[in-house]
């Protein structure tokens, strides 16, 4: 039997890790602009495809097999994010898109899947969530990107009942080497890349697909992958 104390210990030794890293990461960006009077996180470098990312807000994302049904802006806490309805041609089944883009070269995730809870109570008064798990998936990169040929996504897949539907959720941080639902991924990734005078943007993302009443979300994992990668791949090409 594994003690407590053990455990406990070991925990303590993975944040302290975490700790060490993010100091290190934030002297490698600090100490460079104390010398040249430039501070990176007062000026960031700027981030090239900020007009692709803003227009997503604006016109939603194209989806190889999918339909947009209807796309406009919509108010979910503190920030407009693109919700987009979708449909496959052999289905009736429409699935919600939900992206937040980056805004600007200061802006970092943060509190985006708490929104997404808000908006949720809102709209249809009951946001219950339940059999969260992850799914990962990975997507190909451009023939241009030999470091990294795949892009491999880790996203939150769960459960949500409301009062009048019942959806499979799938949530994660769309980067362009990859994507996962906690925003210290991006931060560590973005970090490296200031220090190479560059940005990694990144798009927020969370799909719904309904399903049946309190089912299991498992069985819709399939579906959910296949939208997830052509989510991820889409965003790739047009804006991160």
């Amino acid at each position: 039997m594994i003690s407590f104390s053990k455990v406990l210990k070991e925990k303590q030794f993975t944040y302290v890790v975490v700790l060490v890293l993010l100091l290190l990461l934030l002297a490698m960006g600090g100490v460079p602009g104390y010398f040249t009077g430039r501070w990176e996180w007062k000026q960031p470098s700027p981030v090239t495809t900020l007009k692709e990312l803003k227009k997503i807000r604006k016109t939603g994302l194209t989806i190889p097999g999918w339909e947009t049904v209807q796309q406009s802006e919509q108010q979910v806490g503190e920030h407009k994010w693109s919700l987009q309805i979708l449909k496959q041609a052999s289905s009736q089944t429409q699935v919600v898109l939900l992206l937040l883009p980056q805004n600007g070269p200061k802006d970092q995730p943060e509190v985006e899947w708490t929104e997404i809870n808000g908006w949720g109570r809102l709209r249809w008064g009951k946001w219950d969530l339940a059999q969260e798990r992850s799914l990962e998936f990975s997507v190909k990169q451009s023939q241009t990107s030999n470091s990294h040929p795949e892009a491999r996504v880790k996203a939150r897949f769960f459960r949500v009942s409301t009062k009048q539907d019942t959806f499979a959720a799938l949530q994660w941080y769309a980067f362009r080497n990859g994507g996962d639902p906690s925003p210290l991924n991006w931060f560590v990734t973005d970090q490296l890349a200031q220090w190479q005078k560059h940005r990694i943007p990144w798009v927020a993302v969370s799909i719904l697909i309904p399903m049946e009443p309190f089912g299991e979300v498992e069985n819709t994992r399939s579906l959910a992958q296949s939208l997830g990668e052509a989510v991820q791949t889409a965003l790739m090409v047009n804006a991160i």
